[in-house]
């Protein structure tokens, strides 16, 4: 796939300006709904755009059919555990506020949890990993890009820890040619899970508690 280098800083600075724009609008100001609407219609313009000038982007960045079925499947036991981990520790902790309203957090959350995978795994290490005029070890790039993604859940530290770990587990299947749309899925699902029972948030009341 032929990218221009300034393409891929420029999108690189992009997915920075999206990390900031959380800690301005939803930590700060508390407009989680707005900022996570505005984000993802942002990034799918973008996606749509780059799609109608080559449509061969789509599997370059793993957002095609290609390999769904065997990431989706290798992942199956990483979910099936994390979430009964997650259970056992949020009754232990009297933390666990599971109730109705996961069901259709589990529907919606994934399409932010793609989004999410797209812009720190799909650009921040594809690119990392094909800009030419650098050469950075893949083991960096998977520090790296598990770092950023920690870095972005802060202040939660039980959340910086969660998602490190995770996204050290995505960085380094997705570089060995794996689909970020099911890792997207499961990060979805896993965040969801997450905050009704370790967290003891209802992330419904959360995005939609204003309206």
């Amino acid at each position: 796939m032929i990218i221009s280098e300034q393409r891929r800083y420029i999108e690189i600075v992009a997915v920075i300006l999206t990390g900031i724009g959380k800690f301005l609008f939803m930590d700060w100001l508390g407009i989680k709904f707005s900022y996570i609407i505005v984000a993802c219609l942002f990034w799918l313009t973008y996606v749509f755009y780059r799609f109608k000038e080559n449509s061969a982007i789509l599997v370059y960045w793993g957002m095609s059919k290609q390999q769904f079925k065997k990431t989706f499947f290798e992942l199956l036991p990483i979910g099936i555990s994390s979430v009964i981990l997650f259970i056992f520790i949020g009754n232990q902790l009297d933390t666990n506020v599971l109730n109705w309203t996961i069901t259709p957090i589990l529907l919606l959350y994934p399409i932010w949890g793609i989004i999410q995978q797209f812009i720190m795994i799909g650009i921040i290490a594809r690119n990392l990993k094909d800009i030419e005029q650098i050469n950075i070890p893949a083991f960096i790039i998977v520090l790296l890009t598990a770092f950023l993604f920690s870095i972005v859940h802060y202040p939660s530290l039980l959340l910086m820890v969660g998602t490190f770990f995770l996204a050290l587990v995505y960085t380094i299947l997705y570089l060995n040619n794996r689909n970020l749309i099911a890792m997207g899925i499961y990060h979805g699902w896993l965040g969801a899970f997450f905050y009704a029972t370790i967290l003891g948030r209802d992330p419904w009341q959360e995005i939609f508690g204003a309206f």
